[in-house]
């Protein structure tokens, strides 16, 4: 619990208060505005089959004369900044920004050399602890608990053996949701 200004006395105190906002991003940031659940994260460790074979790259293109992102990505034919036109095979070696889903189900992003995978939005949650000060009011998927902060996370039909290291309930009915035997 945040203490208010009057009740902080010592350096202590003062340096619970700043880790708390560190940890917790305010309440602002990480999380569903609507339903108040928070972004899950994960380690693509955990889920790498599904994830390789559901997310999908995104690339942000980038003139390889001058830098400027290109809007029209790899259908450009020149640069607007610079005015270079551009050549076979100037666009080859591009790799993705990041990795990708966006389904009915789910909405999660893998930036390209992170290992963790933010879910932005599930039809599951589980119950966690705070993310370290890495993601700021997101929960660690890993660290459930039983008393923790709601957070977006993946079915057990993402993981090995068709069941999730975490309780998984629905966004829908508070549920929970027991795994296919």
């Amino acid at each position: 619990m945040m203490k208010r200004a009057e009740e902080i006395k010592t350096a202590r105190q003062l340096e619970e208060v700043i880790e708390t906002i560190r940890r917790e991003g305010l309440g602002q940031t990480n999380i569903d505005h609507k339903t108040g659940i928070r972004y899950g994260v994960i380690s693509i460790h955990e889920v790498t089959q599904a994830w390789c074979d559901s997310s999908e790259p995104y690339y942000v293109v980038c003139c390889p004369y001058c830098g400027q992102e290109l809007k029209k990505g790899f259908d450009a034919k020149r640069c607007p900044s610079c005015y270079k036109v551009f050549e076979d095979g100037d666009f080859d070696y591009i790799e993705p920004s990041s990795y990708y889903i966006k389904s009915n189900e789910y909405i999660a992003e893998q930036g390209y050399d992170d290992h963790d995978i933010f879910i932005i939005k599930s039809p599951y949650y589980t119950l966690c602890q705070f993310c370290s000060p890495c993601a700021p009011g997101a929960g660690d998927l890993m660290n459930h608990t039983p008393d923790g902060i709601k957070a977006y996370c993946f079915g057990h039909d993402w993981f090995d053996g068709e069941r999730a290291p975490y309780p998984v309930y629905s966004v829908k009915t508070g549920k929970l949701v027991e795994p296919k035997k």
